[in-house]
């Protein structure tokens, strides 16, 4: 049964955007959460730890930025997440000196 055409969404500029939203946006906020994480936490632990819960982060952040309306809006968000990941990052390092 072929999808219903009205939520199919033809131009190219929001889809381009939500797919690069869900592929790379969501890869760039796992990874600086678990960066955040292990300049906070013990390393070895959260390094073992990122290896399951990396994936399942990003797949899901991946599921939410289909079911969003905007692809812009969410790589907006995620650009947000990844700033403020990478400021609690370098913040934990400079603690950590």
């Amino acid at each position: 049964m072929p999808a219903n055409p009205k939520y199919l969404t033809p131009a190219f500029w929001p889809r381009f955007s939500k797919i690069t939203a869900a592929i790379l946006g969501s890869y760039l906020v796992t990874v600086s959460f678990h960066q955040m994480l292990i300049s906070w936490l013990d390393r070895e632990d959260m390094l073992i730890t990122m290896a399951y819960s990396g994936f399942i982060v990003w797949v899901a952040l991946m599921i939410v930025t289909f079911i969003a309306k905007s692809g812009w809006k969410m790589w907006a968000l995620y650009l947000l997440l990844t700033a403020i990941f990478a400021g609690l990052t370098y913040a934990g390092i400079s603690y950590d000196a």
